[in-house]
C-alpha cells in the first residue's frame, strides 16, 4: 500500500486528497445562553474579539487550502471538521479568502455538546455530489445516571468522482476525567459508529466507508484498535504512529487522535474508480511554533488565556487517493 508511488515530486492530474481536521474552539463572539460557551465572546475569559475571530477563520481557511498539493492540482475534495461553533462559522470558513475560489459547500447540525461545538463536513462541489446526510446521538451517562451530552455522529453520502461513499464524522469524548476513567465512553463511541455501518450495509451491501475524526485515542488504543478497526477496515494511522508522527502534543509526548480509516474494498483496483494510496500528516512549518520550549508544536490560537493567533493545536490529517 505504502509503495514508492510519490518518489518523484509534483502534482498528479488523476490523484486527488481528503482530509481531516480539528479547528480548536472555531467559535462566534456571540453568546448562545444554551451552551457553556461564554469564554468566547468579547467579555469572557479569552476575550475573543470580532478582529481575533475574523483572524481565525482566515488562518483555518488558510491551512485547508493547502492540504494535498505537493502531489494533488487542487485542496482536498471534502474535509470532516471538528469543533466549531455552529452552522454561520462554518459559511464563514467557506467563504475565506483561500477557500472561497474552490467553491466549497457544508453541511452541519446542531448537536446536544455542553460547550456547543460540533462536527462539520465541507466539500468541493466540482469532485463531491452531495446525496443525503444524517446525524446520530452518542448517548452516554455518568455514574449518577445524569446524560453526558457530547458530540453526535455526522454521516454524509455522496459520490466522490463518482465513486458512492459513507463518510462517519466524529469527535470522541475526551481525556479530561482521565484517561482510563473516560476510556468506556469512547468504547461505547466505537460501538455507535459499528451500528451506523451496519445501517449502511442493510441499504448498501459492500458499501464503501471512510470513518474520520478525532477519536481521543490512538491508532493503539483499546477503543480504536480493539473496537472500531474491525477486518473489514484498514487504518493508515497506525504506520504513521509506528514512525512517531503525532497531530497533538500533551506533556511532551507526541499523540495521534486524528485519523481516517477506510473499509478494505478501497483496496480493490480491478472494480474501483478510487484506490486508496496514501496518508500523512499535514506540519508544514508554517502552522508550527517556530522558536521557544514549544517548538515545532502546534502553533495554537490559545495558550490558556494568552492569544497567540496561530492556528490550531491539532495538526490536519489527510489521504490520497488515485483516480482509476
Amino acid at each position: 500500500m505504502y509503495s514508492n508511488y510519490f518518489t518523484q515530486k509534483g502534482q498528479k492530474e488523476n490523484v486527488i486528497s481528503i482530509a481531516f481536521y480539528n479547528l480548536d474552539n472555531l467559535f462566534d463572539i456571540f453568546d448562545d445562553p444554551d451552551t457553556l460557551d461564554d469564554d468566547f465572546t468579547p467579555t469572557g475569559k479569552k476575550k475573543w474579539s470580532l478582529r481575533r475571530y475574523k483572524h481565525k477563520i482566515q488562518k483555518m481557511g488558510e491551512v485547508l487550502s493547502q492540504i494535498g498539493l505537493e502531489h494533488a492540482k487542487f485542496p482536498p475534495s471534502f474535509i470532516g471538521l471538528a469543533e466549531l461553533e455552529n452552522e454561520s462559522v462554518l459559511i464563514d470558513l467557506v467563504e475565506s479568502k483561500k477557500l472561497a475560489p474552490y467553491h466549497y459547500d457544508y453541511v452541519h447540525y446542531d448537536s446536544p455538546d455542553e460547550r456547543g461545538i460540533d462536527v462539520g463536513f465541507i466539500y468541493r462541489k466540482e469532485c463531491f455530489e452531495y446525496l443525503e446526510s444524517k446525524i446520530y446521538p452518542l448517548l452516554l451517562f455518568e455514574e449518577d445516571g445524569k446524560r453526558d451530552y457530547t458530540r453526535d455522529m455526522l454521516l454524509v453520502k455522496g459520490n466522490l468522482q463518482g465513486e458512492l461513499v459513507h463518510i462517519i464524522v466524529n469527535h470522541w469524548p475526551s481525556r479530561r476525567s482521565g484517561t482510563e476513567s473516560s476510556e468506556h465512553k469512547r468504547i461505547t463511541a466505537a460501538k455507535r459508529v459499528h451500528e451506523i455501518i451496519v445501517e449502511i450495509q442493510t441499504e448498501t451491501p459492500h458499501a464503501k466507508v471512510i470513518i474520520m475524526g478525532d477519536f481521543n485515542d490512538g491508532p493503539m488504543n483499546v477503543s480504536v484498535k480493539k473496537h472500531l478497526v474491525t477486518a473489514d477496515f484498514y487504518n493508515p494511522m497506525e504506520r504513521l504512529k509506528s514512525k512517531g508522527n503525532g497531530t497533538l502534543i500533551y506533556d511532551e509526548e507526541w499523540l495521534l487522535f486524528d485519523q481516517i480509516i477506510f473499509s478494505r474494498n478501497f483496496f480493490d483496483e480491478a472494480s474501483n474508480k478510487l484506490t486508496f494510496k496514501y496518508a500523512d500528516v499535514f506540519d508544514p512549518k508554517f502552522i508550527k511554533t517556530w522558536h521557544g520550549k514549544r517548538k515545532n508544536n502546534p502553533h495554537r490560537t490559545y495558550i490558556g488565556r494568552w492569544h497567540q493567533g496561530g492556528y490550531s493545536d491539532h495538526f490536519p490529517v489527510y489521504v490520497y487517493l488515485e483516480k482509476n
